[in-house]
Parts: structure tokens; C-alpha cells; sequence
């Protein structure tokens, strides 16, 4: 794998042949994950992580390659850890729009993937939703055509294809569960999770774990401002952690002025992973998180919260 260096700088000289290129392998590396080709354990969208190693797990990016790479450079991920067999890193989604270096946020992040399948998991989140969630405005393609001139359809056409192969959930047995937005609120079982993208639209458990948002002093579900999804309260949440045996989860979506903010009692973390406009929080966050340990609540896991 080459140095943090080297990754930034190819990501910043890529040419949409590179990037295609790319796309195309990382593609074909999903295929065969899903066929258990790979060591993750993959059930229809659900990720199982064993209860060992370590798992660096980063919120939203929205194409701030700088928080990114900052992430990267202080875990020294590409020296050190992902030279063993020690570290996962999993991206909760909304890896670009809203940013304007969203093209090599992509590429550093595919690069990954390729270079560490069994220990890189790719999240959906609302802006890799299929075309009827999709956030808007939704401003990857102009961002796309700054870098690849004439070719950014073609290459966003090959990530929108890319984008509906992401994962929907990473689950740690008796320990959390990690997605992008919420809580499926009218999920009953694992595999409605699992299969939530084969199930809709008939069924709601995507739109709610791609858009969906935890808030106090609610009893069920409410209408969210967001449009699509709902807001949900700790009875919800407590439902569907212990439907999975588990005891919190981690999701991003949501801004937060530190980086991070914890719901429902220390049962959710939050996580936003990046800095800059149009969002004005002070800090951004991401967990370095002990699998191996077992963790009652949320407010555990702050000593290994990184803000910067």
C-alpha cells in the first residue's frame, strides 16, 4: 500500500480512466465479498464483525479530504495498523457531496477498499441512497465535472452503480450496531435489517436507517423536518437494540457542534467526521473503538472519542 503522501497525491491527479478504473475493482471486490470470498462475514447487507481487534470508525466526510486525511495521518493507519491484521475502519457513509474535494474523498477511500477488503466496510448513507432517497440538493455531480471535465457523467454514473452495493450496517455481537441514520423503527427481526435495500420501497427500514434521527422527550416516532425518515424516541431505540442483543449504537447523519453527541441515555453515539461550511460545528470526531471490550453505554466509550 503506498504512504498517506502518496495516496493524497494520486487522488489529487487522478484522471477519470484512474478513477473508473478504480471504481471497477472495488466493484468486483464487493461482488466477491458478498460471496464469501473474502474473511468479512456478510449477511444480505449486515456486516458481522467478530468481538476482537480494534475498529476506527469515522462519521460523515462530505468531501473534506483534509478531515480525512487527518484521520488517516493520526492513526498512522497506512504505516502502521492496517500493515498488521489488528484494525478495521468503518465508514458510517456520506462520503462527498456538500464538499468540493468529495471526487478525491472518493478515491482515497476506494483505495482503501482495494487495498484492505477484508478489514475496510463502506456504509450507505442518505447521499449514496438509491435515486428515490437521494439527499438534496444533491451536489456530487457538479463537483465531479470540476475534476473530470465532459467525462464526470460516465464516472458518476459508475459511482451511482458503486453506491447501491455499499453496506447497510455493521453489527458487533452482544456488543452495537453501527449505521448511517436511524433506527428502523417497524423492523422485527435481523433480516429486515439484513435485507432492507432488497425490501424497499415496499418496506420502510432503509428510508428510516438512511434519514432517520434520534431525539428526547418523544414516546414512538414523529415526522422529521428532513423530509423522509422519522424522528425517534429512546423507546424506539431500546426496542431495536435489544431485538439485536445488543446494547448501543453508533450512527452519523447528524452534525454535531463537538464532533459527537450522545441520545437516549448513553445508548447513542453520534458521530460527524468532518469540519467547514455549510456546516458550523467546532470540531469533528471519530471513535477508535476496542472491540475485544465490552461496554454497557455510550458514555464508556467518550475517553476514545478523537476530536480535532
Amino acid at each position: 500500500m503506498k504512504t498517506l503522501s502518496e495516496l493524497a497525491e494520486e487522488a489529487t491527479n487522478t484522471d477519470s480512466k484512474s478513477f473508473s478504473s478504480l471504481i471497477t475493482r472495488v466493484s468486483e471486490l464487493l461482488s466477491k465479498e458478498k460471496e464469501g470470498q473474502w474473511k468479512l462475514r456478510v449477511t444480505g447487507r449486515l456486516v458481522h464483525l467478530p468481538p476482537s481487534r480494534e475498529a476506527i470508525v469515522v462519521g460523515d466526510i462530505h468531501g473534506d479530504v483534509e478531515s480525512l486525511e487527518h484521520i488517516l495521518r493520526e492513526e498512522r493507519l497506512l504505516e502502521e495498523k492496517m500493515k498488521g491484521d489488528e484494525t478495521y475502519i468503518v465508514f458510517l457513509g456520506d462520503y462527498g457531496d456538500r464538499g468540493p474535494a468529495s471526487a478525491e474523498v472518493f478515491y482515497i477511500v476506494l483505495s482503501l477498499k482495494e487495498a484492505f477488503p477484508d478489514r475496510v466496510i463502506l456504509l450507505q448513507g442518505n447521499h449514496e441512497g438509491p435515486e428515490d432517497l437521494l439527499a438534496h440538493p444533491h451536489d456530487l455531480p457538479y463537483h465531479l465535472q470540476r475534476k473530470f471535465g465532459s467525462d464526470w457523467r460516465s464516472i458518476y454514473a459508475e459511482l451511482s452503480t458503486l453506491f447501491r452495493r455499499f453496506y447497510t450496517a455493521v453489527l458487533v455481537e452482544n456488543q452495537c450496531i453501527m449505521i448511517h441514520g436511524g433506527v428502523p423503527s417497524k423492523a422485527k427481526t435481523i433480516e429486515d435489517l439484513a435485507q432492507a435495500y432488497e425490501k424497499h420501497p415496499a418496506e420502510p427500514h432503509l428510508e428510516e436507517i438512511l434519514w432517520s434521527d434520534p431525539v428526547e422527550d418523544i414516546v414512538g416516532t414523529r415526522y422529521s423536518p428532513r423530509g423522509a425518515g422519522q424522528l425517534f424516541g429512546k423507546d424506539v431505540t431500546e426496542a431495536f437494540l435489544s431485538m439485536l442483543s445488543v446494547k448501543y449504537m453508533i450512527r452519523g447523519h447528524q452534525p454535531a457542534r463537538e464532533g459527537f453527541k450522545v441520545n437516549h441515555d448513553g445508548k447513542v453515539l453520534t458521530l460527524f467526521s468532518r469540519k467547514g461550511s455549510p456546516y458550523f460545528n467546532v470540531k469533528a470526531a471519530y471513535l477508535k473503538l476496542d472491540l475485544a471490550k465490552n461496554y454497557d453505554s455510550v458514555w464508556q466509550l467518550t475517553p476514545f472519542i478523537r476530536q480535532f
